[in-house]
């Protein structure tokens, strides 16, 4: 097994372990009446993010590994841990809003409105680096903006309609 084969099957196994826990935490928040908002475009970023996984299996397996490409890799996946234990069990892949909870502040959401896809954007554009794929990098970055430019504004306007309910008095 080469190295990169190694890193690639750890990030193929984190994916399948993070689909699997957000599907639990969307069946636990959709039983405490949370709703899922615009799923229309959720098959289609499933679909860019296993095409790009699938890439760089094809492409990237027995590649060598750029290290200091792989050291920045690790530190986006520190920023990912942050992201999804700050978030809790809040933490899915869909836009997954719990009317009138407040909406996380602490953790790196003091800084940036959406940490999780700052996070993705550096995932999708540094993994093929580590493989020396920068055409891959390039092809993905630009997919992955199109997806991330319709899921930030919907789940904006969810938010939006969120602080909304938690700003209105009860009657």
């Amino acid at each position: 097994m080469s190295a990169a084969e190694f890193i690639l099957g750890l990030v193929t196994l984190q994916r399948v372990a993070e689909l699997v826990l957000s599907h639990t935490h969307t069946r636990r928040l959709k039983a405490r009446g949370a709703v899922e908002v615009a799923g229309g475009h959720y098959p289609l970023m499933v679909a860019v993010h296993t095409a790009w996984l699938i890439a760089l299996w094809v492409f990237g397996r027995q590649q060598p590994v750029n290290v200091v490409a792989l050291i920045f890799y690790l530190l986006l996946q520190g920023l990912r841990v942050w992201v999804m234990r700050t978030l809790g069990a809040r933490w899915t892949t869909r836009i997954i809003v719990l009317p009138a909870a407040p909406l996380v502040v602490a953790g790196p959401y003091r800084f940036l409105s959406h940490p999780n896809y700052a996070v993705v954007i550096g995932e999708i554009a540094m993994l093929p680096l580590v493989l020396g794929l920068p055409g891959i990098a390039a092809i993905f970055t630009i997919l992955n903006a199109g997806i991330l430019t319709i899921r930030i504004r919907a789940e904006n306007r969810a938010l939006a309609a969120s602080r909304e309910l938690v700003a209105r008095p009860a009657l």
